[in-house]
């Protein structure tokens, strides 16, 4: 169990990949921003990877433990801290009863993890913990935590000491820009080659107007191809308007001028069109990107995006957890096999007394050797 002092701006109960199958119900899937954070964070406490965590936006909460347990706390740096000492991120730490986590303000990336050996035991809903604010459904009583609740947690289970390779971390941006891959459709024939040149060609401001229903950019004006121009009125007035139809999670949907990325809580369908789509292996960077950053978009092909959800996966597992003190202690401790007598055999002597044994069976006939078993 811990004990929330303080909830931070935004802290919930996600997991991954969250509430999935239920968009005909109107129920988007949740789940976390930054998936690769959030596993990862998972993996160091031996969850599952998708185990319901802490998601902690832009600042984190203050947490009183009521009993010993190990956490990992991953992403966006918000200076975590136990009981007033600095704790490393991407790195399995030991809490004990009464010490307190204190988190702040987020000082590079907006998004950061904190997962709970065992996992954080709240009653899923439509099978997810996930919190989706605006229904009011999952997570603890479908909200952000708030001051003074209490989280059930399962057993911890886990060892401290481990940490993820520096080369399986997320590389947040420095400098407030973000590149974000894209694959084209579904209605990218809506949008003329000039459109399509000015889309991934310019950087596009993030709005403060941003949440996880959707992410609005400013930027450019696009430009129609004919077909949006000149169609029936049953697709609407303006150029961007279309018939309504279904939303892909990631898509980035043209609402007059304005693109709108919708994100891990947005709707499932709606009368804009949509001519890229941000693939769910890219959407970490969404999360932890900050009103004001830029984006700018990279075109890749279908094939290439389901590379890299693949590669992202396999990632976000035991491959991603490097040797650490604590393993080596692990290991030394297991019983060893102890060897009374080792013997040296000289193959070339081996193999000498083979032919020779050979010549003999040809000369004399095998019931004329005794063969002595060792």
């Amino acid at each position: 169990m811990i004990k929330v002092i303080k909830k931070g701006l935004e802290t919930s109960v996600q997991d991954y990949p969250g509430r999935i199958g239920t968009l005909n119900q109107g129920f988007p899937p949740s789940g976390p921003m930054d998936s690769w954070s959030f596993r990862l964070a998972n993996v160091l406490v031996q969850n599952d990877p998708g185990s319901p965590a802490f998601e902690c936006q832009f600042m984190g909460p203050t947490l009183k433990f009521e009993k010993d347990t190990v956490i990992a706390v991953t992403g966006a740096d918000m200076s975590p801290k136990i009981d007033g000492k600095t704790i490393p991120l991407w790195e399995s730490i030991e809490v004990k009863k009464d010490q307190t986590l204190e988190m702040s303000y987020a000082t590079i990336g907006a998004r950061s993890y904190i997962a709970f050996s065992g996992g954080i035991n709240t009653k899923p809903w439509l099978g997810s913990r996930s919190t989706f604010h605006k229904a009011g459904v999952g997570g603890v009583e479908g909200k952000a935590i708030q001051d003074g609740q209490e989280i059930p947690l399962n057993q911890s289970k886990s060892i401290v000491g481990r940490k993820i390779k520096k080369d399986s971390i997320p590389k947040f941006s420095k400098d407030k820009k973000w590149e974000v891959e894209v694959v084209k459709g579904p209605n990218d024939d809506w949008i003329d080659d000039n459109g399509h040149k000015m889309f991934l060609n310019s950087e596009w401001k993030l709005q403060s107007k941003s949440d996880r229903t959707g992410y609005r950019l400013d930027g450019p004006n696009w430009s129609f191809a004919e077909k949006a121009l000149n169609k029936g009125l049953e697709h609407g007035a303006e150029p961007s308007n279309i018939i309504d139809q279904g939303y892909p999670i990631g898509a980035i949907n043209i609402a007059g001028q304005t693109p709108i990325i919708l994100v891990n809580d947005g709707p499932s369908m709606g009368g804009f069109i949509v001519p890229y789509t941000v693939p769910s292996a890219a959407f970490w960077k969404l999360g932890q990107a900050k009103p004001g950053d830029q984006l700018k978009f990279k075109e890749v092909s279908l094939e290439k995006s389901q590379e890299m959800r693949t590669n992202q996966s396999l990632m976000c597992s035991e491959k991603s957890i490097q040797s650490s003190s604590q393993n080596y202690i692990e290991e030394i401790k297991k019983p060893k096999i102890k060897i009374d007598k080792i013997k040296i055999i000289d193959f070339d002597k081996e193999m000498k007394n083979e032919k020779i044994r050979e010549k003999i069976i040809e000369k004399r006939g095998m019931k004329s050797i005794k063969v002595r078993f060792f």
